[in-house]
C-alpha cells in the first residue's frame, strides 16, 4: 500500500542504502522514482533537512519542496542549499543559481563544493546544457549530482543526527525580509486566493 511505510526500511541506514541504488536525481523527473517510498521516508521523522534530501533522492520533488519552504533563511543553510538542488533538478536553473549564491559562503557549501561557487555554477550550467541541448555526459553529471547530495546528507547527519525528531518546529526559520517580501508578491489567481 503506497501510504504505508515499507517494513523493509525501518531505519535511516536501511532506507538511505536503498535510495542510493535509485537513478541519481539530475533532470526533471515528472514523478517520484518510487512513490511507495514517500511514506517510508516520512515515517522516520528525521530532521527536515535529511527528510528533504531523502525525498530528493527519490525524485519526490513536491514533498521535498514542502519541507524546504520552511527553511529559506539563515541559519538554515542546509535547507537553503537543498532548495537550490531541488530547483536544479526541476530545471529552474536561474532559481537554483540564486539559492547556491545565497549559501556559497556557508560551511556546508564549502564542504560540498571545495572548488567554490564557480565550480558549483559551472555544474549547474552543464546540467542546463544537457537538458536544453542534449549535450553532455548524463552519467558523469548524475554521479556528480549524487555526490553533492550524499555530501550534504553526511553533513546533516553529523550536525543533526539520524534519530527521530517528533517535533520539527525547531528546525523551521522565519523568512528574512527579502524572502518575506518575495513570498508576499508570489500570488496566484490575479488578486490572489492563495499566498505563499
Amino acid at each position: 500500500m503506497a501510504n504505508q511505510p515499507d517494513p523493509k526500511f525501518p531505519t535511516f541506514s536501511a532506507l538511505y542504502t536503498h535510495l542510493l541504488t535509485l537513478p541519481p536525481p539530475l533532470l526533471p523527473p515528472g514523478k517520484a522514482t518510487s512513490p511507495t517510498l514517500t511514506a517510508s521516508i516520512s515515517a522516520l521523522s528525521l530532521h527536515p533537512t535529511l527528510e528533504t534530501a531523502f525525498h530528493i533522492l527519490n525524485n519526490d520533488l513536491p514533498s521535498a519542496h514542502f519541507l524546504v519552504r520552511h527553511m529559506q533563511s539563515p541559519p538554515a543553510y542546509e535547507g537553503m542549499f537543498l532548495h537550490g538542488i531541488l530547483h536544479r533538478i526541476e530545471g529552474d536553473y536561474d532559481n537554483a543559481r540564486a539559492w547556491y549564491d545565497n549559501v556559497s559562503e556557508s560551511d556546508v557549501f564549502a564542504k560540498t563544493w571545495p572548488g567554490g561557487k564557480d565550480d558549483a555554477l559551472e555544474f549547474i550550467a552543464r546540467v542546463e546544457k544537457l537538458k536544453k541541448d542534449g549535450d553532455g555526459d548524463a552519467e558523469d553529471l548524475g554521479k556528480r549530482s549524487l555526490e553533492e547530495i550524499q555530501t550534504l546528507v553526511e553533513w546533516c547527519k553529523g550536525k543533526f543526527g539520524e534519530q527521530r525528531m517528533e517535533d520539527a518546529s525547531g528546525a523551521w526559520v522565519k523568512p528574512d525580509e527579502a524572502n518575506r517580501q518575495m513570498a508576499e508578491e508570489m500570488v496566484s489567481g490575479g488578486e490572489g486566493f492563495r499566498k505563499f
